[in-house]
């Protein structure tokens, strides 16, 4: 099912001013800054420094710890339904940390009322594709143990967290291992192929194809067939995955990846839902707390998890 998401009332001309500052800051420092000519250690400090501004959710208790061996933070709210999610942040598997993407999780917590563990996978160039796959598998199997139902699991991820969140849900089905209760992505990377990549009117300003495909030459093994179903979800059977929430935004070069994975998803019988935003940039719902769009898409992934939940009782 897809759905074109609006807001419910016109944005107001505080959040439009925003969202235009917000369009301008991400195509000077982060498109501007993170590219290919960049070292690798300098490209993850800008992104340390654009997300050291954002508040996490009031509410939430954080705290590190370690799941399956792999290092994490936790996300708990006050108010807790038994859920947890294991979320999966993105970065190209090149950049990023769960202390990047605190205000996304704790968002997601207190929204979805759940407990959120975002793990720090290993990342490239120093531990190159799958490396990442085995942490999460590692992460998903201590969950289990330490006593989560399998639906009441929901991996989540953005960018190439989207990507490692399917490429995780295939793993557990080929292993015969239980899948978790539902699978959210944002933007997620599906076809590292990257041969149909959509060209926004108003452009992306967060990444552009020399990036792109510098985090594949980095972080994918040599030789490697891109059109792998292993590697791109969407030349995949998806067949038996749980209940899948994909969000992309309209001005983003990887638009097309979300679009291609719901109609794969759908062909293969997967219960689908697809929420395409317009106006909207990759990962757009970084910005919870900011912008009232952000705050609704994150309120849905909340809609989804009680619907899904419903149906896996």
């Amino acid at each position: 099912m897809t759905a074109f998401v609006d807001l419910p009332y016109p944005p107001r001309i505080r959040q439009r001013l925003l969202a235009g500052a917000l369009r301008g800051t991400l195509r000077l420092l982060f498109r501007g800054l993170i590219r290919p000519w960049m070292p690798i250690a300098g490209q993850r400090t800008v992104l340390r420094l654009l997300t050291a501004a954002t508040l996490p959710m009031r509410g939430v208790l954080r705290s590190a710890g370690q799941l399956g061996g792999i290092p994490c933070e936790w996300h708990r709210p006050q108010q807790d339904s038994g859920r947890v999610c294991l979320y999966l942040h993105g970065g190209g598997y090149l950049l990023g940390s769960p202390a990047t993407h605190r205000a996304l999780c704790s968002a997601l917590s207190k929204r979805c009322r759940m407990a959120v563990c975002a793990i720090d996978y290993r990342l490239a160039p120093e531990h190159r594709y799958p490396a990442p796959l085995i942490d999460v598998l590692e992460a998903y199997q201590a969950l289990l143990e330490q006593g989560y139902a399998p639906q009441n699991i929901v991996i989540g991820g953005d960018s190439a967290g989207g990507h490692l969140t399917l490429t995780s849900a295939l793993a557990l089905k080929a292993q015969g291992l239980p899948l978790p209760g539902a699978l959210v992505c944002f933007s997620p990377v599906t076809d590292l192929s990257i041969e149909q990549l959509h060209q926004p009117p108003a452009g992306d300003p967060m990444i552009d194809l020399g990036w792109i495909r510098q985090a594949l030459d980095l972080a994918s093994q040599p030789g490697v067939d891109s059109k792998d179903p292993s590697v791109s979800p969407v030349f995949a059977d998806l067949t038996g995955l749980p209940p899948l929430l994909v969000q992309v935004g309209e001005d983003e070069v990887l638009r097309n990846d979300s679009l291609r994975l719901a109609e794969r998803a759908q062909a293969c019988g997967v219960p689908v839902r697809l929420e395409r935003y317009a106006g909207c940039w990759h990962v757009f719902q970084a910005h919870v707390g900011v912008l009232d769009v952000a705050d609704l898409a994150i309120q849905r992934v909340a809609d989804f998890l009680e619907t899904a939940g419903r149906h896996a009782r």
